[in-house]
């Protein structure tokens, strides 16, 4: 089929009156979402069906997706601002975007996260409407045994370069999969690790992890850092300017488009923009020249994976699309979505219903043009916050991230939950542990444990599944050169400190 007539008569429709009011107010809620911690996409969706009732599923479908891609480039807002993401995908833009803010050069940050998520979306949006297909048969070669690979390629990679001790790294790591484990085990319906709490059998949100050891756990070190300084010392940070100079343009393009290309591939794999940004951070780290400055405000970082959370909405589309296989939760919702309208995933969904899948495919590239005309203005206005004397923005953080927990399920228990994770960050933070690697094995932890088990089960050779599956093997090896590599690199930084001394 013509891929052009296709996409043109997509846009004609899409560019109806009805159908742009209805990505402008996708895009408008889904940044205010992806702002406010605790409301992920996936809730804010789901509340929508009941609307789209009484819309035609064209109408419907583009407002959800404009909520989608809207949560993707809100969740940056707070993220560099206040040190509160609001989706875990956005954890990984917090940990140089913040040290920015913190710089006078938050608003620097914000533009060219603005920039990296569109050029991310809309490259997504491309690679969605060109190779869907062929693309989606290729994934079907993911199994169980694959994607645990993947996913321990992903943990370790990430305990090795986020962390500056591979020890410190592992062990945060760790805490994180117990974390996830905690709650009832879906095979046998046991609760484990709950120590008798009956509110833990439901499990741990990550959101409540994430608002804790990063929001509430600046807050703490902020109270312990300056107490019993000068005044003088406590004012400000300062908004500072937010147009990039030509250097700081030059050092994002790059990330950008290499954070797009792992974006959108993890999102085909159904791997989720979260494994999608850790993968980009890491990449860049390891490609620096300068990489000790990774988690002190580095734009390359924080770029990369920030253009490879927008990415990925492309990229988890076309197994949604193609093969039925939703990745997240919002995307699972956007499946029942379908269902209802009576649409069914798969390979036939673009031919049978080519009209209505290329209006929405059109109107992606539409939101994103609105969220880019919504968002860069109001960069200046949202770096003002940073103008907030610390002694009065301090509490308003652990206000705003006790409000986001106990929006999650209207439950004092996340309140709690929320202030203790914040003291385990606190001193995370000051024994030189990671939070950002317990995060990413509380967000991974499930998932990795389900592949791991779903391999076994289907084996007839016990864990050599792991071994014999070529694509799995890959994975097994690069994660085995990985750790070799940094093993030996930090010895060869070892002898030459001590040579120096």
């Amino acid at each position: 089929m013509d891929t052009i007539p296709l996409i043109m008569n997509g846009f004609s429709q899409a560019l109806t009156v009805p159908n742009i009011l209805s990505a402008l107010f996708g895009c408008f809620l889904g940044t205010v979402v992806g702002v406010l911690p605790g409301i992920g996409p996936s809730t804010t969706v789901a509340l929508m069906i009941p609307i789209s009732f009484a819309m035609n599923p064209a109408t419907a479908l583009i407002m959800m997706m404009g909520v989608y891609c809207g949560a993707m480039y809100g969740g940056a807002i707070t993220s560099i601002l206040i040190n509160v993401p609001g989706e875990a995908s956005s954890v990984m833009t917090a940990v140089d975007g913040y040290p920015l803010a913190r710089q006078g050069r938050g608003g620097v940050a914000m533009v060219l996260c603005q920039v990296g998520s569109f050029i991310g979306g809309t490259l997504s949006i491309v690679g969605l409407m060109i190779v869907a297909l062929p693309l989606a048969m290729f994934a079907l070669e993911f199994g169980p045994a694959e994607s645990f690979s993947v996913m321990f390629f992903a943990l370790i990679l990430a305990a090795t370069l986020i962390s500056e001790s591979m020890l410190r790294g592992i062990t945060a790591l760790i805490m994180g999969l117990i974390l996830a484990s905690i709650g009832t085990d879906l095979q046998t319906g046991i609760g484990r690790l709950t120590m008798g709490v009956p509110e833990l059998l439901d499990g741990i949100d990550n959101v409540v992890v994430i608002i804790g050891v990063f929001g509430v756990g600046e807050v703490l070190w902020y109270a312990v850092s300056t107490y019993g300084k000068a005044e003088a010392t406590l004012e400000r940070i300062g908004a500072g300017r937010w147009i990039p100079n030509r250097e700081e343009w030059r050092s994002g393009w790059g990330p950008i488009f290499r954070g797009s290309l792992t974006g959108f591939l993890t999102g085909l794999l159904a791997a989720g923009s979260v494994l999608g940004s850790f993968l980009s951070y890491s990449f860049e780290k390891r490609l620096s020249k300068h990489p000790e400055q990774f988690g002190k405000g580095a734009l390359e970082g924080m770029t990369a994976c920030e253009s490879a959370n927008n990415a990925s909405t492309g990229g988890a589309l076309i197994p949604l699309l193609t093969l039925g296989i939703p990745h997240s939760g919002t995307t699972a919702v956007l499946l029942t979505v379908l269902t209802m309208y009576g649409l069914k995933p798969g390979p036939q969904l673009m031919i049978d219903q080519a009209p209505l899948m290329w209006t929405v495919i059109a109107s992606l590239y539409i939101a994103n043009v609105i969220l880019i005309i919504m968002n860069l203005p109001a960069v200046g206005i949202f770096i003002r916050i940073l103008d907030i004397p610390l002694k009065f923005l301090m509490p308003i953080i652990l206000v705003f991230a006790s409000v986001g927990a106990y929006s999650i399920n209207t439950s004092l228990t996340d309140v709690v939950m929320v202030l203790l994770f914040g003291i385990l960050g606190f001193f995370m933070r000051w024994s030189g542990f990671t939070p950002v690697a317990l995060v990413l094995g509380m967000v991974l932890g499930e998932r990795l444990e389900q592949s791991l088990r779903q391999a076994l089960m289907i084996s007839s050779d016990g864990a050599l599944i792991f071994l014999t599956k070529p694509i799995s093997l890959l994975f097994l090896l690069l994660t085995a050169a990985i750790v070799v590599v940094d093993l030996v690199t930090r010895k060869k930084g070892r002898v030459a400190d001590d040579s120096e001394g």
